[in-house]
């Protein structure tokens, strides 16, 4: 590798503040603030908004709420259109 053209690949933590969870990985990001791992080193820290952890899709909290009743509506207006063209003979 050139020396000098590459980001810092190094150790980074981060960290969902509102799911108390944190990951170790290897990452360029630019940090400004350490935090204390369990392995006692420390590491730079990047604050995320969401993770795994607080993801309703991933908790199992997320739901599907069609309140204008879409679905309905849209089967009603195209019900038997389409699938049952009529052939015509020549």
């Amino acid at each position: 590798m050139k020396p000098d053209i590459h980001p810092d690949y190094r150790p980074v933590v981060f960290k969902d503040q509102k799911a108390d969870f944190a990951i170790l990985t290897q990452s360029t990001i630019k940090t400004k603030d350490t935090i204390q791992w369990e392995d006692g080193n420390e590491y730079p820290v990047y604050y995320v908004d969401i993770s795994s952890a607080s993801h309703p899709f991933f908790t199992g909290k997320q739901q599907f709420v069609d309140t204008m009743g879409r679905v309905e509506k849209f089967k009603q207006k195209f019900a038997g259109k389409y699938g049952n063209k009529d052939k015509k003979k020549k």
